[in-house]
């Protein structure tokens, strides 16, 4: 059986752009932290290198157009550059007007700090609904070539559990294809096995589990992680204990896994792994209709 290889995706975001932080904080708070995301990615950058591994960092726009030579940087070191929205609002906080506003201006300041094609995007919080297939379709209208917001589990912020694990094609005669978040089945059930999970899960049973996906289901496995995720010394504002433990727990460890996974698995982008099936928007829309 030919080596599977696999599939790495980063969320490129600041450390406090997740929900833990806005429910605690608020806009007020938020503001009075220091930014980090260019060191942090600069960091992650480097470790790829190191193992030669490539992948696609779904990046917010307001990073592009704070920090264009990081962008540039991901682009030259030979990555995919995707969009995760303006400045990660949850797109069921959007409606559909506003998220057209929001993945436009993104992937415009994409494109125009990486001056390569953004074709993929990925929502903040995987906060696109089972209710909401109207951002499917703004996606398409869009540009996009593909969507990686679908993560087939059960979770108490987002979710599909009943979607296919991997890639798909969307319903409906859009043209855009779906690239779910990875999962491993387990016990009945599908087990998350990046951002969160990633830090929570000891080494071997992710090891085991992305190795599962390739051997039983024949399937490159799509792994998430967030630069902010190797960074332990970042800032721990005081915030509740079940806040504390989702965003902090496995940071001082998460360096090590990752370069264990990295030694023993390859790792490419979304735009590599659909080279084989490369469509344009006016291609796919063309061969399903």
């Amino acid at each position: 059986m030919p080596e599977i290889v696999n599939i790495l995706t980063v969320d490129v975001e600041e450390f406090f752009h997740g929900l833990d932080f806005d429910e605690v904080l608020g806009a007020d708070g938020i503001a009075r932290l220091p930014s980090r995301v260019v060191p942090q990615t600069e960091r992650l950058l480097d470790q790829l290198d190191a193992h030669g591994a490539r992948g696609t960092f779904f990046t917010l726009g307001v990073v592009a157009q704070r920090y264009p030579r990081l962008i540039r940087s991901i682009v030259a070191r030979g990555h995919e550059l995707a969009a995760h929205g303006w400045d990660h609002r949850c797109v069921y906080d959007l409606g559909p007007e506003d998220f057209r506003t929001d993945v436009r201006r993104a992937k415009r300041a994409l494109e125009g700090a990486g001056g390569q094609a953004v074709r993929g995007y990925r929502a903040p919080n995987y906060s696109i609904r089972p209710d909401m297939p109207w951002a499917f379709d703004i996606l398409a209208e869009e540009g996009f070539v593909y969507d990686s917001s679908v993560h087939p589990i059960v979770h108490d912020r987002y979710g599909f559990p009943d979607a296919p694990r991997f890639l798909h094609r969307l319903g409906n005669g859009r043209a855009l294809w779906e690239v779910p978040v990875g999962t491993a089945r387990a016990f009945g059930t599908n087990l998350p096995v990046g951002g969160g999970f990633f830090r929570l899960f000891p080494t071997s049973l992710l090891t085991s589990a992305i190795a599962s996906v390739n051997r039983r289901d024949g399937q490159p496995l799509v792994l998430y992680i967030h630069p902010w995720e190797f960074d332990a010394a970042q800032p721990r504002p005081p915030m509740p204990l079940a806040h504390r433990f989702r965003h902090y727990v496995g940071l001082a460890g998460a360096t090590r896994k990752l370069d264990t996974i990295l030694r023993t698995f390859r790792f490419t982008s979304i735009d590599d792994a659909l080279a084989p099936i490369r469509l344009t928007p006016a291609a796919a829309v063309a061969r399903a209709s």
